[in-house]
């Protein structure tokens, strides 16, 4: 069994190799890597050894650990939201899971007043869970309420208790998965290396095949955060998205990781042993107008791991009021070799052309290299919500974590050729998105940031270390 104690990541000496995900398959369905499982069983199914995951209180000053890793809610009254995504993926069934948690408006703990109404106007508040699993089926938990909603301020830990155990008080942190057991029916709690909660779904969903119940526990160890391995990791926007500008953020806290551990789904169970992961978040006032995304660390024909990321969308631009104006946003980074190549547009260019839904195309060039993208999926794919500011936690994007992707990059040759190949990869196990609108025919875009704009994100800011001097102004959540 792989050590799951050692959460630091490898080395920079030495290239980062993932163990290969070992599924215990139950004796019952191991065509899908699974274990049939019946939630009305009075007794707890068996645990192997090989895939009990282990539990450890978030290391103090982990290397892998990003910037935006905490919890940006400042306590005021203006429109807000933050999300984060988890992603467990099983390369010998085809099957991943997406644990996505949302909060609205956390300033009021519980739906506005007539009277608030008219001071601040419609606010839509509350809690949701959703996990998108196996065979695309979907679950839905929310809470107009978020009482039981916790956060760290500075670290990648989360929970809430939507249905507390009988007599029992709901966790306001971190606590050992007996206690959490022991206090809390449906809910969850989620750190950088432990994930677990057990959530029933809320009967909202009539547009997707749902399962009525999900378990899960799983430990993780992070091995890519945002940046070259042993090196001070990067914020996914620059250091701008320190300030409540260019809303909404994004921030990749966990570019690859190893888990291992647990999930039933419905009447299956499936149990795995360093399954490739990955987690990102966002936060600000609302979603972009439109967006898409394309993400995969299950790759296929490389020597070594590769982690793929990348998204982009149409935000408005700060202060351009009634007339919402928005700019083209976007960035691919991979993770190969212990090495972080990024194209963002403060260094380069990237360019695009997203389907409705069914194909992602997407290029980009930095004064090093190039690099292309292309996904291609016939499957349907699933509706997911997001927050909105005109419905709230709404079905406004669609998602699958089957597409068939293609990844290569290279060195950039002379006058932007494509010089010495470095990486040529697929997968069909790659995770895509679109969301938004209108989406009426296929987006062609090309980031288009203000050279002021990149010379001002170039300019060398240390955020972190210039507010370790002056914590008391410290933002909230870096």
């Amino acid at each position: 069994m792989e050590t799951l104690l050692a959460f630091s990541a490898v080395p920079p000496s030495h290239p980062a190799r993932f163990p290969p995900t070992k599924l215990l398959a139950g004796r019952k369905s191991p065509a899908f890597g699974a274990r049939a499982f019946s939630a009305a069983q009075s007794t707890e199914p068996e645990i192997s050894d090989a895939v009990r995951p282990v539990y450890y209180p978030t290391p103090p000053n982990r290397p892998s650990r990003t910037p935006h890793s905490g919890y940006h809610f400042d306590g005021t009254r203006r429109q807000f939201f933050e999300g984060w995504f988890f992603k467990v993926s099983i390369p010998e069934c085809r099957q991943s899971f997406c644990f996505i948690y949302s909060l609205e408006n956390p300033a009021f703990s519980k739906p506005l007043s007539g009277l608030e109404e008219l001071q601040y106007g419609q606010r839509f508040t509350g809690a949701g869970a959703q996990i998108l699993g196996a065979d695309d089926k979907y679950i839905c938990q929310y809470t107009p309420e978020s009482k039981n909603f916790w956060a760290d301020g500075h670290e990648l830990a989360l929970g809430n208790t939507f249905v507390a155990q009988t007599a029992a008080k709901p966790p306001t942190k971190e606590v050992h998965p007996q206690e959490f057991n022991r206090r809390v029916l449906e809910g969850f709690q989620v750190t950088p290396v432990w994930h677990q909660g057990s959530i029933r779904d809320d009967g909202r969903t009539d547009y997707a095949e749902t399962v009525n119940t999900a378990r899960w526990e799983y430990s993780t160890r992070p091995v890519y955060g945002w940046g070259n391995l042993g090196s001070k990791q990067k914020s996914t926007a620059g250091w701008l998205a320190a300030f409540p500008v260019f809303e909404p953020h994004w921030q990749v806290c966990m570019a690859a990781g190893l888990s291992t551990g647990w999930i039933e789904w419905g009447g299956q169970r499936f149990e795995f042993q360093n399954a490739p992961s990955y987690s990102e978040k966002n936060w600000g006032d609302s979603f972009p107008k439109k967006w898409f995304w394309v993400q995969c660390n299950t790759f296929k024909g490389a020597d070594g791991e590769v982690t793929l990321t990348s998204g982009g969308g149409l935000r408005k631009i700060p202060g351009s009021g009634s007339t919402s104006t928005y700019e083209n946003a976007a960035l691919i980074a991979v993770h190969y070799g212990g090495i972080f190549y990024e194209f963002v547009p403060w260094n380069g260019s990237i360019t695009w052309e997203i389907s409705p839904w069914g194909h992602w195309y997407i290029t980009a060039e930095n004064e090093t290299h190039k690099v292309e993208v292309e996904g291609r999926t016939s499957d349907s794919g699933t509706p997911l919500r997001a927050p909105t500011l005109e419905m709230g936690l709404a079905p406004v994007c669609r998602d699958s974590c089957r597409a068939d992707l293609r990844l290569q990059l290279w060195e950039r040759g002379p006058a932007g050729t494509k010089g010495k190949s470095i990486l040529e990869v697929t997968s069909d196990m790659g995770g895509v998105e679109v969301g938004g609108g209108p989406w009426f025919n296929t987006w062609k875009g090309k980031t288009d940031t203000p050279e002021i704009l990149k010379r001002a994100i170039n300019t060398p800011v240390d955020i972190e270390g210039l507010f370790g001097l002056l914590p008391l102004l410290k933002p909230h959540g870096l």
